[in-house]
């Protein structure tokens, strides 16, 4: 054989030995911090450390891969049977180790960043969501169907989500614009800025978040503040079927335009604050309550 032949050779056998070097993955997504995820197989025990989370998965056919999941994950049914694996402010090591997961998906701002860590040093795949816009959702569920092995069902769930949310937003974003003041909890008076996802959902229903301005996630205000800006609808989250009775309370103060016009609504609060599929139906209660306002002001 020639030197060219022994050569050509040689450069074979040094591109096999390089391919065969080097580890090759068969998913790998990137996550909200840019982090690339790498998983040997689609994901097959999957713990999701957030409620929302666990309802996406569930959404995009991916609930029998569920393994665990953190307090408060009771939708679907299905899912109130699954392991608990922590709470918002601490999560169990020892007992998401014990379930030998594949894959950890968790919420950027709703985990404890200290107990994630020490995931990831322990060695296991994690996932970090920080959903911060309605078009964030549709993108999750792409990337989790992808680590799933569901990438073209959830694909088609993103996108019946997505024609949802513009479908709302061509019907009412043009509306006349009415002041609308969001309430997420009573005592203190804590409300959402514009950077909030419920803040975006407000403008495309036809209203203008009147403490879209202030900084911080979800500020406290005063009830001076609250009078003052005078919101033609008050919105607020409760998960109770009773009338909450911050909505009692609010009818004291007939001088605010929204009280007086009997303009006070209540919308499934896990509907409105949970950022997964079920957003497109607080959308809707969020946009009929806004247009039912316009109409009676």
């Amino acid at each position: 054989m020639g030197k060219a032949g022994i050569g050509f050779r040689i450069l074979i056998s040094i591109a096999l030995f390089a391919f065969g070097s080097v580890k090759s993955f068969a998913v790998e997504v990137a996550d909200d911090r840019g982090v690339g995820v790498l998983l040997d197989s689609p994901a097959r025990r999957v713990v999701a450390l957030a409620p929302h989370l666990t309802e996406i998965l569930f959404h995009i056919r991916g609930g029998d891969r569920l393994v665990g999941v953190m307090d408060h994950s009771d939708f679907p049914a299905a899912a109130q049977s699954l392991p608990r694996v922590g709470t918002h402010n601490r999560l169990d090591i020892e007992a998401i180790l014990a379930l030998k997961p594949d894959l950890i998906v968790g919420w950027g701002s709703g985990n404890p960043p200290q107990d994630i860590a020490l995931l990831e040093r322990l060695g296991l795949p994690v996932f970090i969501s920080e959903p911060r816009a309605v078009a964030d959702i549709g993108t999750l569920m792409r990337r989790l169907g992808t680590l799933i092995d569901e990438a073209s069902f959830a694909r088609q769930r993103a996108a019946d989500f997505e024609k949802g949310v513009n479908d709302l937003a061509v019907r009412y974003s043009n509306r006349r614009r009415l002041r609308v003041f969001f309430q997420v909890w009573e005592q203190p008076l804590y409300t959402l800025n514009r950077e909030h996802i419920v803040s975006e959902l407000i403008a495309d229903c036809g209203g203008a978040n009147i403490f879209a301005d202030l900084a911080g996630l979800s500020p406290v205000v005063s009830l001076e503040a609250v009078i003052a800006r005078d919101p033609q609808v008050i919105v607020g989250g409760s998960s109770a079927d009773a009338l909450p009775a911050w909505v009692k309370r609010w009818r004291e103060w007939p001088s605010v335009t929204a009280v007086r016009l009997g303009q006070i609504h209540v919308i499934n609060a896990d509907h409105i604050g949970r950022m997964g599929p079920r957003l497109l139906d607080g959308m809707r209660a969020l946009c009929n309550a806004i247009d039912q306002a316009r109409n009676a002001v």
